[in-house]
């Protein structure tokens, strides 16, 4: 006996090719699974099963988180695929298991939390696969001493979730503990909290991957990748689109992020649009060996590529940036921020809040410690278009052959005592209003205009064009 001639026939076959007409939820699901044991019954794996089987119905307005978990627990134990018709099915705390296999219609299949706790949950839940679904928390309230997103897995690798929608959410969207696989074409909209947040990735089963997913109007991050402790992650974020993202429960820089990496070493993001985020586009704090490459970003309110507080080692290269308070900032030497390349950026239309006491911005590009900025483009920065070191935090930086245009000045450079050196040349300054190349106290410009004359020791400049 096949699954094909089984879900054909609209019931259960059991002994003697009788149909057993389904009564209800229970009684569906017993005799589905009488028939999945049968001796006689033949199913290969990653045959599909439809829901409808178990008495699943869609678009009713009864709780069937019964006969949703049976139909989990037993297609799973035998490899198969259940498969969920267009509609809406009303359910909570749902439990995946390991090898299960759910596939609906994309943007058509709805599993609506119904409320009472948890919605989608997994602890160990290996090689699950979740695709055409959509999972909508339609704003309803989840047991936060338990969950702190719609769905929370744990612990699970060869994870995937794809062309899904995930909705509505209080508190987080997608939250994986602990786990490896991927995140792709799926769309986290509506979410109270963060909209995917990784903690702890399984390095050694390949960590998480997020692609050509879509994050939308998230109320304080949208893609988090964090450790609990700092560590070797490696997990990606490529070819996504993030917008909107707001930073409602204030702070100065933890939430209202595209992209943010806490303590995660050898994380990725690459080739991101990235649109409209209250802070930044791309945060790493404490961040080491982390690569910003090929992104777009818009629209930004603090700084948008941020490498921060103590990383060792970060790559931002080949980015565009239009309207930020701050281009890229590679900081806190302070606190052993440091070792970075910033090449191949075009960063323009930079501007001053000047509402705030303190960071106002205005800088196209940032730097402190052991850095080479190279080959940039920087056009419109109302405060400066390169501003090397802070204070007397500056150490072994070199500055050449970036273009900077339309800036008040166009390369600020410490010249506080106890700065250590700098190389500043072959780049092209034109139309800086308060000079081409000045040292600074700090935000203060310290003597006159730099540009081809030699006043620090520390600061060597060389071949630099100004007009």
């Amino acid at each position: 006996m096949t699954v094909e001639r089984i879900i054909s026939r609209r019931g259960v076959v059991c002994g003697g090719g009788a149909a057993v007409a389904v009564v209800s939820n229970f009684s569906a699901a017993r005799a589905w699974g009488q028939a999945l044991s049968r001796s006689d019954a033949t199913f290969g794996r990653g045959s599909y099963v439809n829901g409808q089987m178990f008495g699943l119905q869609p678009s009713t307005v009864k709780d069937q988180s019964h006969a949703l978990q049976a139909a989990i627990d037993q297609t799973a134990a035998k490899g198969l695929t259940l498969s969920l018709t267009a509609g809406t099915y009303l359910v909570a705390g749902i439990v995946l298991r390991p090898g299960v296999r759910i596939e609906g219609q994309a943007g058509a299949t709805v599993l609506g939390y119904a409320g009472g706790g948890t919605f989608v949950t997994a602890a160990g839940a290996h090689g699950a696969r979740l695709s055409g679904l959509v999972f909508d928390g339609q704003q309803l309230p989840l047991e936060r001493a338990r969950v702190s997103g719609l769905l929370q897995i744990a612990e699970a690798t060869d994870l995937v979730i794809d062309d899904c929608m995930v909705r509505r959410s209080i508190a987080d969207g997608i939250v994986l503990q602990r786990c490896a696989g991927r995140v792709t074409r799926t769309t986290v909209s509506m979410v109270k909290g963060s909209a995917i947040f990784s903690l702890d990735a399984d390095v050694t089963a390949g960590a998480i991957e997020i692609a050509n997913c879509r994050i939308q109007d998230a109320a304080d991050n949208g893609i988090l990748i964090w450790r609990s402790r700092d560590g070797v992650d490696g997990s990606r974020v490529t070819a996504s689109t993030i917008e909107r993202i707001s930073n409602v429960s204030g702070g100065s820089g933890q939430y209202g992020n595209g992209v943010n990496v806490y303590r995660a070493h050898g994380v990725s993001v690459m080739q991101c649009r990235i649109f409209d985020c209250s802070y930044s586009a791309v945060r790493g704090n404490a961040a080491s060996n982390f690569q910003v490459l090929g992104n777009q970003a818009a629209g930004i309110g603090e700084v948008a590529l941020y490498a921060e507080f103590g990383f060792q080692g970060a790559m931002i290269a080949n980015n565009i940036v239009d309207g930020a308070a701050c281009g890229i900032a590679v900081t806190n030497f302070d606190v052993g921020g440091r070792l970075a390349v910033v090449q191949g950026n075009l960063i323009r239309n930079l501007v001053r809040r000047e509402a705030e006491p303190v960071d106002k911005r205005g800088e196209g590009i940032a730097v402190e410690a052991d850095a080479a900025v190279s080959g940039n483009v920087i056009e419109a920065a109302p405060t400066a278009g390169l501003l090397i070191g802070w204070g007397k935090h500056m150490r072994n930086v070199v500055a050449m052959g970036n273009l900077i245009r339309n800036a008040r000045i166009g390369i600020a450079v410490t010249a506080t005592v106890g700065a250590g050196q700098c190389l500043v040349g072959q780049n092209i300054i034109s139309g800086a209003r308060d000079g081409a190349i000045r040292a600074m106290e700090h935000a203060v410009p310290v003597g006159d205009e730099l540009a081809g004359m030699a006043r620090y020791r520390h600061i060597v400049l060389e071949g630099n064009v100004v007009s």
